[in-house]
């Protein structure tokens, strides 16, 4: 392999447990090829692990492993078998989730989705884009799935120079695959869906929000109706908001299969939908906020800060007494703290009083590593109104 040294900044990067150098903490090797494994190391020539180099991306390594070791076949097997054997030891009540989740499952930049027996894959970085090949092969003798697609057309690999199309690794993706999630049957669209087909890192908070449903619900930001599916039975009615349409109909398709009739599906936009039902001084038993990702770099932070509070603020006003308040961040630059101070200034703004009731995070098939921040992203409150 080709060798490229990293800065002291960058050694101490990796000896912290993280497994990014940046561009400026790495010297540009010669000869070194798009997506390569290279070996990296200290100024002193000191041996620190094995990388994909990107030629492009301001993350210029992503650490594979920390031994001397080839990056082929053999290395994509034992990875994707502990990664299996994870998910079999933390899956529960579904055959959806997620098999690979990148820097937490020791594959950075690769993300598997397993739904029913199709997969679904992104490949974010040019080193996973050229192992695509084999790491499909090496999921078809491990898994036998009917059809691999990856789904590529993401907008982050722009940042690597790659192209944005889907591609079919393997078999025929069906265009619409039926689920099984915490005893709902649901269709997902793995060619058009959200991510890879559809959200599976809030499967366990479905089931913890629907335990404290009840009454009159609102869903907003709902996308293919997840947590208003999963409290239907829980509530008279629930009134679930979202600006797509194709989202809506599906979500709407999924509560004709599971035979539910209490959802009013409603095409809005949810900041303004908010702000009309604050006007017309309606309330709701249980309000669910499960917004997309408002900071999507630290550059929009303080914008992102104040939809949050714009959202949390308006929700309280329609909260009735005794009344539970589900709301969302999946913006890893927003820790758990800001999003519980965000909500304890609304409270004090409405006059309000809130109870924690479960304070929760993404499902376990996406793993946190506790020194790689970026793994943690999805936080979710459940609070009640005294």
């Amino acid at each position: 392999m080709i060798q490229v040294a990293v800065t002291r900044k960058g050694e101490a990067r990796l000896e912290s447990g993280h497994p990014w150098i940046y561009a400026s903490d790495a010297a540009r090797p010669e000869g070194a090829a798009p997506g390569d494994a290279v070996r990296v190391v200290n100024e002193r020539g000191r041996f620190l692990g094995v990388a994909h180099f990107s030629s492009a991306s301001q993350i210029r390594l992503r650490l594979l492993a920390r031994e001397d070791r080839a990056i082929d076949r053999a290395f994509f097997l034992e990875r994707l078998r502990a990664a299996i054997e994870f998910r079999r030891r933390t899956v529960r009540d579904s055959d959806a989730f997620r098999l690979v989740h990148a820097e937490a499952d020791l594959l950075p930049a690769l993300i598997v989705d397993q739904y029913a027996g199709h997969l679904s894959a992104q490949f974010l970085d040019q080193g996973m884009d050229r192992a695509a090949p084999l790491i499909a092969g090496c999921l078809r003798e491990l898994l036998a799935p009917a059809s691999i697609l990856a789904r590529n057309d993401v907008p982050v690999r722009r940042l690597e120079q790659l192209g944005l199309e889907p591609q079919v690794l393997h078999g025929e993706p069906p265009a619409r695959v039926e689920i099984l999630m915490n005893g709902l049957r649901l269709v997902v669209d793995p060619l058009r869906g959200q991510k890879t087909g559809v959200f599976l890192d809030q499967r366990e908070n479905y089931v913890a929000a629907a335990r404290w449903a009840h009454g009159r619900g609102l869903d907003l930001f709902t996308c293919t109706g997840g947590f208003a599916l999963h409290a239907a039975r829980a509530c008279a009615s629930i009134e679930a908001v979202d600006t797509s349409a194709p989202a809506l109909e599906l979500a709407a398709e999924n509560a004709r299969l599971n035979h539910i009739e209490n959802i009013h599906w409603r095409e809005a936009n949810a900041f303004d939908y908010l702000t009309g039902l604050v006007s017309s001084r309606r309330q709701f038993d249980w309000i669910v906020l499960d917004p997309p990702a408002f900071a999507k770099s630290r550059s929009n932070l303080d914008a992102a800060l104040r939809a949050y509070r714009e959202i949390n603020f308006k929700a309280l006003k329609l909260l009735a007494p005794g009344g539970v308040l589900v709301t969302c961040s999946c913006s890893h630059h927003l820790a758990e703290a800001e999003l519980l101070g965000i909500v304890a200034s609304a409270a004090l703004a409405t006059g309000r009083t809130l109870r924690v009731l479960e304070r929760r995070t993404q499902a376990p098939d996406h793993p946190i590593l506790l020194t790689v921040p970026e793994t943690h992203y999805l936080k979710c409150l459940i609070l009640e109104a005294l």
